[in-house]
């Protein structure tokens, strides 16, 4: 059934005060992975829901332990996190960064959490240049010790835990820590990562020693793999709090390990003690009936919130997955969006990034004057309300990371993407956990041809640009209505997108909104995953001038929940290996 296409004034002008209400219900069965699963029964007025939608069944499962016994989506997600460190540690881990979104429900509001990484105070704009001022081979830049920002994570889930937490810290640790005693087995996903060679961490050193077999070779899926230097950590993290990440023997392993090797990084216990998380307000713009909540810079949020302006100004919600048109228009759309996402969003604090600018409906309308009958060139970046033309980047961002949602008996929601950056970060382990390889979200080239720095050049203490957007979602009476987000490097923009299309202009469950095809248009590339695309829709695709090739593998992560009638429908991306648990709990009694 398709949802109302229009916001009244009156309504936009309530939601762009705040933000909304309790979660219910959904379990997305992992058999039968592309089919929609039912929503659960609205829950009555003296029940409430809790539910973690993950990439991994044992960190959902880690999250919901906690919301049992209790415990808030803070708390969860602290949980989730350790977790996920563990059983996938190719994708995210407390060596790293995030961002979160956080909903409040008893005040409707919603805030953002920046746990980004940030660059040593001696990183300097040509670190990633060789001695004839050309980039280094992004092969050698990830392997090096430059590669690793001042991790983020940890820290921003300690001030999320301190201002929104129900539990002792101390107590959120146990499930991952009996995890990398006891083993876990090897998932296939992870399996796989291990068993390819298209990634240059898989033959660091790091890498080898710990997911090595005693009689030669690596582990594989079905294989039991214990991190027992992982297990020791997360006790001192569960006893002593971050100051077991940032200062102290830890902190001191970190500083050796970036420094050791050809292209030594320059962070230092300084960098270390000195790192601190940013509290944020969120960025909202109405979307059909919906008020979309995202990260500001330097996540790309405004990319996201510019993307479905942009659509609105097509016909894609009267049409659907089978027509060409549609994913054109999808197409066309999401590479005005990149063009001027690449070349202005960078760190605040050091570059001025016109977001007001960008989301100014007279310049979206003019911008979606370019989507025509037929892809052309790849769109030139725009000049939005209050820019300076910044330079053109050459940022890379491969894929990587992953995304959790949790919703815990107070109607509280955590929308969070968290990364190492690419495969097992840059591929360098201490203390069980492997360290990121954020500084090469960098531009390499500092500054164009013309001269002019790109917004998102290193420098010391900046935080690199970051194509992840958490969302959430309200309704009109400011209540929790949805959140969604993916894992995928640059190409996170577009599985979110092509997600809350299918969701909401089209009507589809959660989890088949998800499970559709992900198609990737940014400058001159088409990409996307040509083989689950139906012929007749690749056909009127290249009848237009998009020519769909296989891309990076389109390996989304996608976990998304949206209200339905009362009830939660949720999902997870067939990619992986999610679960979306949902349990009805006693409410708590100021929630009835």
């Amino acid at each position: 059934m398709k949802l109302a296409n229009t916001l009244f004034a009156t309504v936009t002008a309530a939601l762009l005060a705040s933000c909304a209400t309790a979660p219910a219900s959904h379990v997305a069965t992992p058999t039968t992975p592309t089919a929609p699963a039912a929503p659960a029964p609205a829950p009555s007025s003296k029940q409430a829901q809790i539910f973690v939608a993950a990439a991994n069944p044992l960190a959902a499962e880690a999250g919901m332990a906690v919301l049992r016994r209790g415990g808030s989506a803070a708390d969860a997600a602290v949980a989730v996190q350790a977790m996920l460190s563990l059983v996938e540690p190719q994708s995210s881990g407390i060596g790293g960064g995030a961002f979160m979104t956080y909903y409040d429900a008893a005040t409707r509001k919603v805030r953002v959490y920046d746990g980004r990484e940030t660059a040593p105070a001696g990183a300097t704009p040509d670190m990633f240049l060789d001695d004839n001022g050309k980039p280094l081979p992004f092969a050698t830049a990830v392997l090096s010790g430059r590669a690793t920002g001042v991790p983020g994570a940890v820290k921003m889930l300690a001030l999320v835990h301190d201002e929104h937490g129900a539990l002792p810290w101390r107590t959120l640790f146990g499930d991952a820590e009996r995890t990398a005693r006891d083993g876990f087995i090897v998932s296939p996903r992870l399996g796989r990562f291990l068993a390819s060679s298209m990634f240059p961490q898989s033959s660091a050193p790091d890498v080898r020693a710990y997911f090595a077999k005693p009689g030669g070779g690596l582990v594989g899926a079905g294989d039991r793999l214990r991190n027992p230097a992982f297990a020791t950590f997360l006790n001192r993290l569960a006893n002593e709090g971050p100051s077991a990440l940032y200062t102290g023997r830890t902190a001191q392993a970190i500083v050796d390990r970036v420094h050791q090797g050809e292209h030594p990084g320059a962070m230092t216990l300084a960098d270390l003690a000195g790192y601190r998380p940013v509290e944020r307000e969120a960025i909202c713009r109405p979307y059909r009936v919906y008020l979309v909540c995202a990260p500001p810079p330097p996540a790309s949020g405004v990319g996201t919130l510019e993307l479905l302006g942009l659509l609105e100004h097509t016909d894609i919600d009267k049409r659907g997955p089978q027509d060409p048109q549609a994913w054109f228009e999808f197409a066309e759309a999401s590479r005005i969006m990149y063009a001027d996402r690449d070349r202005y969003v960078g760190d605040p604090a050091f570059v001025s990034v016109p977001v007001k600018g960008l989301l100014d409906p007279a310049y979206i309308a003019s911008r979606a004057k370019l989507i025509g009958e037929r892809a052309g060139p790849p769109p030139a970046a725009g000049t939005p309300p209050g820019a300076t033309l910044a330079g053109v980047d050459r940022t890379l961002e491969p894929m990587g990371t992953s995304h959790f949602i949790v919703g815990d008996a107070h109607g509280n929601v955590v929308s969070m993407t968290t990364t190492v950056e690419s495969i097992f970060g840059s591929g360098r382990m201490v203390d069980g956990f492997f360290l990121n390889n954020q500084m090469t979200d960098f531009s390499f080239t500092p500054r164009d041809s013309d001269g002019r720095p790109a917004a998102n050049a290193v420098a010391g203490g900046k935080r690199p640009r970051s194509s992840m957007t958490p969302l959430v979602l309200l309704d009109g009476e400011r209540g929790f209505a949805g959140a969604l987000g993916s894992a995928g490097g640059n190409a996170i923009l577009a599985y979110v997108g092509k997600s809350l299309v299918a969701a909401v202009d089209w009507g589809l469950s959660m989890q088949e909104a998800i499970a559709l095809p992900n198609l990737v248009a940014r400058g001159a590339t088409f990409n996307g995953e040509v083989d689950r695309f139906p012929r007749p829709v690749l056909d009127g695709l290249a009848a237009r001038g998009v020519m769909l090739k296989p891309g990076q593998g389109e390996d989304s992560g996608l976990q998304g929940v949206i209200m339905r009638n009362g009830r939660i429908d949720g999902g997870y991306d067939p990619r992986r290996e999610g679960r979306v648990p949902v349990e009805s709990v006693a409410a708590p009694a100021a929630a009835r």
